[in-house]
Formats: C-alpha cells, structure tokens, sequence
C-alpha cells in the first residue's frame, strides 16, 4: 500500500514494523528463554503501542478503504500475531518457512511434465534428497557429484552410507569415510 500510494499511514505502520524486526536482528541465536525475556520487555510496548495505533487509525479512514481492511484484518489476527513475544521458540514471522516452500511453488507446473507416475516419483525423491542435503547444510551439487561418482561400485545392501547425514562430515572435510574404511 505504501508503494503503490505513499500512504503516511502505511508508512508509519511499516515504521513501527521495522522497530519490532530490529530487535529480533539483535536477539538472534540466543536462547529461547532469553529471547522471550527481552521480547517481553522490549517488543511487547511495542505492540501494544502498534495496537492503540492501529484501532485509533482505523476510526479515522474511510471504513471501505484498502487501508481500513488491512488494518481491521490485523486486529483480527492479532493474538496470533502477537504470540510470538511470549515464546522465544517462535519467529516473528514465517519467512524461513515460505524460502523452503518456494521450490515447490516454482516448480509447481514443471512437474506436471514429468513424463508419468513413475517419472514423478523420481523428481521427489530427488528433490527429497537436494533439500536433505540443504538441511545438512551440504552443497547439493557437490552432495549429488560426491554420490553419482560412488554408486555404481557401491554395494546395493550399504546404500544407506551415501545419505547426506552420513557423508556430511566428509564433503566438510574433504575425507572419503568410504576409503577410510576400506
């Protein structure tokens, strides 16, 4: 809304936004316990400040407006919105969630084209196995090169020591567990 009109309003409510996102920049990779403390302290003026802002700013637009319908939108969302401040577990938003979706979402149509049932099955189990080496914090392309150069002299009944948690360790260290142990 701001970009598409300059709305003060907006603008003011992207502000206010930013203060809460500034303070999560500082408190991340600290403990859940402490970060709920200092959320407490610091974030939850702050919201209820937002939220005062937010019901007096909607008495004042016109109720048909864009604006008043994001506004009244948010005020309906609010305890979920809020629940966050009270629970150092939690994010503030759901950002990292959405990154991990969008493959999916882009690919959405591209695999409609895999060819069959059975063509389909093996773009997920690849794609199962890019996104495991992502959450092992691999390289994919070098997780796949490392298994593709391995697997056709590998014994079918030990396959299980090419999953990425098994060779994580080994494309970090530049080690091949496999010659070690050989």
């Amino acid at each position: 809304m701001h970009e598409a009109n300059q709305s003060p309003v907006a603008a003011e409510a992207l502000a206010r936004i930013g203060a809460l996102y500034a303070i999560e920049t500082e408190i991340r990779g600290r403990p859940p316990d402490e970060r709920a403390k200092i959320r407490q302290a610091r974030a939850g003026p702050l919201l209820d400040a937002l939220r005062e802002w937010l019901r007096q700013t909607l008495t004042r637009v016109s109720k048909k407006s864009e604006l008043a319908k994001a506004i009244s939108y948010i005020l309906s969302c609010w305890t979920a919105l809020t629940r966050y401040r009270d629970d150092g577990h939690i994010e503030i938003d759901n950002n990292a969630a959405e990154r991990s979706l969008r493959a999916v979402a882009l690919g959405r149509k591209n695999y409609l084209f895999c060819g069959s049932d059975a063509g389909g099955e093996r773009a997920a189990a690849i794609c199962s196995l890019i996104g495991t080496a992502k959450l092992n914090d691999l390289d994919p392309e070098a997780y796949l090169r490392y298994v593709l150069e391995r697997i056709a002299d590998h014994p079918i009944n030990r396959i299980e020591e090419l999953l990425p948690w098994k060779v994580a360790d080994t494309l970090r260290c530049g080690d091949d567990p496999l010659e070690l142990a050989a």
